[in-house]
């Protein structure tokens, strides 16, 4: 299997990713968290710094959008014929010569516990790592090559056009409608029991689960297409549960991998990069503040002061360059990145590097802020 790369700095943004694809994963991320050992919580520390689990849960997919990552995509899933026994199922799994999310995960696991490894390459493994143990958890992603993993076998969901896979992935949470961190509380139910079963179960066995409820899904598919309310009822607690699943069993993975290092964090001093440093590794264009409405639908990567911010319910707007009216681009945090803009706030007066889409809100250019790593420190 490909190494991963230690040098990846930064991303390009996911426009589509929803649901599991974020919101879940997210969730993982967060269940995951609370049931690190203090020792564990310190060695994710240690190699992630402020940013958290829940973070850096969905970067696995937003990396893979760079061309140069793009080999990564089969560290996702895993496609297998439907009707295997448990013995068969395990010798195609580990004997496929392809990339798979299992061998991925092993590669995680193997780079986090290894003494050779630097923290760099720690910390990417551990984002990889918060990322698959989520993806082996959704049904779909231990599934058929022929459909894609359900992706071309079309369903009527809630009366819309959508696929299996994408149900699975996303419409399900979509439609319970919860933040990260309501999921969070309400999923995080286990038992004491039910954490120490799940958590002593080998990884080949957290496929398998997914693999039955694949096979029953793609059962159920083809006796009815049309997907309603009544079966979101009978399906989302089968979602709650793999949810959960997922996140106990990383923090059991993460506990036990770090029972025995002390991973201390690696003080570097660097000069923070340069807009085209930045743009030219993002593969974003360089642009500056002042020229930023000339570049709407694009991507950029620009530079420019926190000058003031307003905050709502839902969302935290900061201005760039000047306050508000006279501001060449507004930064636009909602929903769960609004807890991003904190940082940001704290720089007011002080200069940032964003990276993001140019869009046009009533005349004034937005970027929207998704993630932590769309906003650096700039050069002062």
């Amino acid at each position: 299997m490909r190494k991963y790369t230690a040098a990846i700095i930064l991303i390009v943004i996911s426009v589509g990713l929803i649901s599991w694809g974020g919101v879940g994963h997210k969730t993982v991320a967060t269940i995951a968290y609370n049931h690190l050992t203090p020792k564990a919580k310190d060695a994710v520390k240690a190699l992630l710094g402020d940013t958290t689990m829940a973070d850096v849960a969905s970067w696995a997919d937003e990396i893979r959008m760079k061309p140069q990552y793009k080999y990564t995509t089969p560290l996702h899933y895993v496609d297998l014929p439907l009707g295997l026994s448990y013995s068969t199922f395990r010798d195609t799994v580990t004997g496929q010569p392809a990339d798979n999310v299992y061998k991925a995960v092993m590669q995680c696991e193997k780079d986090l516990s290894s003494t050779t490894t630097n923290n760099e390459q720690k910390s990417v493994a551990l984002k990889y790592l918060i990322h698959f143990i989520g993806d082996l958890h959704k049904p779909m992603h231990v599934s058929r090559a022929e459909d894609q993993g359900g992706n071309t076998i079309q369903v009527q969901y809630l009366g819309k056009g959508s696929n299996l896979h994408s149900v699975w992935d996303s419409k399900l949470i979509g439609t319970e409608g919860k933040s990260f961190e309501q999921m969070s509380d309400d999923y995080d139910t286990a038992t004491e029991k039910q954490i120490k079963e799940w958590q002593s179960e080998p990884l080949l066995k957290w496929l398998w689960e997914s693999y039955q409820i694949t096979t029953k899904l793609y059962s159920e598919v083809e006796q009815n297409n049309k997907l309603d309310e009544a079966y979101y009822k009978a399906h989302i607690n089968i979602v709650h549960e793999r949810v959960e699943m997922a996140g106990i069993r990383l923090a059991g993975v993460l506990n036990s991998i770090f029972e025995h290092q002390n991973i201390v964090a690696t003080s570097v001093t660097r000069t923070p990069p340069t807009v085209k440093q930045m743009s030219n590794e993002a593969g974003f264009a360089g642009v500056k503040l002042e020229e930023v409405s000339q570049h709407i639908g694009e991507r950029v990567a620009v530079q420019g002061v926190v000058a003031d911010y307003k905050k709502f319910e839902d969302m935290v707007l900061v201005n760039l360059g000047a306050p508000y009216p006279n501001n060449p681009l507004t930064l636009v945090f909602k929903g769960d990145a609004v807890a991003l803009s904190n940082r940001v706030i704290a720089s007011k007066g002080k200069k940032i590097l964003v990276i993001g889409t140019i869009v046009d809100y009533k005349g004034k250019p937005q970027i929207e802020v998704r993630i932590a790593n769309q906003v650096l420190e700039a050069p002062q």
